[in-house]
């Protein structure tokens, strides 16, 4: 049953140009070609970029944010309150005047605080201006990397001045290196 599965979900009329099969895209003198294989070491990288990502963000965004003056502010915290937080969690973070009041009299408390308690509430689930700088600051850096590692992969193939150049030889292209590395790297960080 998986075999037959697998076989129509890899049919080479789905996938492939007419008079070209799977077998044309075999590795062979020399040239590689992509593979499904090659998208099983992006979890292995993938997991290497949150490692990569945490110690940047630790030892140069930190840094960073705190040289230009950012500060990691704390946030009132809403008071226990297992009633409005229930309703919170479970029916609406934007309560309107007709629940609130109701609310307010469950809490035996003014409609005033139970506003405040909702404001302070979703504040909390909000991200800091800290975190939000060092995500910030982590895509940036990774995209200018990319992007440079991408030029200067790039810069010396022909079809990177002349985009028809892409087409020749389709669709049995070979796979360089440099774009099996640039590729992976990418399909990690997403």
């Amino acid at each position: 049953m998986l075999q037959t599965l697998s076989d129509w979900f890899w049919w080479d009329h789905l996938w492939l140009p007419r008079n070209v099969t799977w077998a044309d895209l075999q590795d062979t003198e020399g040239y590689e070609y992509a593979t499904v294989s090659h998208l099983y070491v992006t979890v292995i990288y993938a997991l290497l970029l949150i490692v990569v990502r945490y110690f940047f963000e630790r030892l140069v965004a930190t840094p960073l944010a705190n040289i230009m003056g950012l500060k990691h502010q704390a946030r009132l915290k809403a008071a226990h309150n297992p009633v409005l937080e229930n309703f919170f969690v479970s029916a609406s973070k934007h309560p309107n005047k007709t629940q609130l009041e109701g609310l307010s009299k469950k809490c035996s408390c003014s409609v005033r605080q139970a506003e405040r308690w909702f404001r302070r509430r979703r504040n909390q689930d909000r991200p800091s201006l800290m975190k939000k700088f060092r995500e910030a600051c982590w895509r940036c850096t990774f995209y200018l990397l990319a992007f440079t590692g991408g030029i200067a992969v790039l810069i010396d193939k022909p079809w990177f001045y002349d985009t028809w150049e892409v087409w020749v030889g389709y669709p049995k292209q070979s796979l360089l290196p440099s774009q099996y590395w640039y590729y992976i790297i990418e399909l990690s960080f997403y």
